[in-house]
């Protein structure tokens, strides 16, 4: 027997709880397929697909991480405007084991997202939400009900990975909570991969996988999509050691100030709890902290202790 060939055992690390985060976003996805019609008219390739053909893309990669090992549960989350929900879960007799067709289980999905869609509609406040908050879809909420999930049942399940695919641009507003989470996802040592699609590259999502040794990818051709995703996200961790993933090019560490939600590049941090600003304030906004003798009042007041004392002869 060759020594170094691979024990017959099943590894801990083979068996994984998968959590899908699917960016459900409609206002998204209608901007996405116009843009993709007017490209597809005037003859040039598009880097944005529809929602319906992203699903032919997600649903063979939720069958796929179940052929991998028949103990793999795979969890799919949808991500709204103003709300996040439990999509899919194979670990309910729906999928996995054979118990399920598949045709059954891509209904059963459809008519999901197709209630979470109005629900989430139903929940927002109107169009001025909309335009105050762009198109941003709900990362927090959805990265939170990842890293809440568990299986009471199945001991032998834990928490391995998510997988957000992203194709809102990010929310500043959303800032402090999707760093909590990302610290919470890095305690817990579960890696967070990231899977792009929109036009712009993901702060938050580049932060998420570095932070928590994921891996950020975001795909040039989105015809091919399934190939990115079986091929990049579909390992597990205990085969990521072996492999050559993708690694990203930079990582935008840039943060959101507190006061108007908007990315900074430099700003004020207060000393007692690391709020940003991206103005000075005499008053910290989160914990109260007195910045009235700040370090401008007190070149000010040196300033002026300088003048005087050249007037006097």
């Amino acid at each position: 027997m060759n020594a170094a060939s691979a024990p017959s055992k099943l590894y801990s690390d083979d068996v994984s709880l998968i959590v899908v985060l699917l960016d459900a976003n409609p206002f998204f996805w209608a901007s996405s397929a116009a843009a993709a019609g007017d490209s597809a008219s005037s003859h040039h390739p598009t880097t944005t697909l529809p929602f319906s053909k992203l699903l032919n893309h997600v649903i063979p990669l939720l069958n796929s991480l179940l052929l991998l090992n028949q103990l793999n549960q795979v969890v799919l989350v949808a991500t709204g405007v103003n709300s996040c929900g439990y999509i899919y879960d194979s670990g309910d007799g729906g999928g996995g084991s054979g118990c399920g067709s598949v045709p059954a289980i891509c209904s059963e999905i459809l008519r999901r997202l197709e209630e979470f869609v109005v629900k989430d509609r139903l929940q927002g406040k109107g169009p001025d939400k909309v335009v105050a908050t762009g198109v941003s879809s709900l990362l927090s909420g959805s990265l939170s009900l990842a890293l809440g999930f568990s299986d009471p049942e199945l001991d032998i399940h834990s928490l391995g990975q998510i997988l957000c695919l992203q194709g809102s641009p990010d929310g500043p507003e959303q800032y402090v909570a999707v760093m909590n989470a990302i610290f919470s996802a890095q305690r817990s040592m579960i890696p967070i991969d990231s899977c792009v699609m929109g036009v712009q590259h993901s702060a938050f999502l580049q932060q998420a996988s570095y932070i928590t040794g994921g891996v950020y990818l975001k795909p040039q051709q989105l015809d091919g999509l399934f190939q990115y995703l079986s091929a990049v996200f579909a390992t597990d961790l205990q085969s990521r050691n072996f492999l050559q993933l993708p690694k990203p090019a930079g990582v935008d560490f840039r943060a959101s100030c507190f006061c108007h939600k908007k990315t900074i590049d430099m700003g004020y941090v207060c000393s007692v709890c690391l709020s940003i600003f991206c103005k000075h304030h005499k008053k910290c906004s989160t914990c109260g902290s007195d910045f009235s003798q700040g370090p401008t009042d007190a070149n000010a007041s040196t300033d002026r202790k300088r003048k005087t004392s050249e007037v006097q002869p």
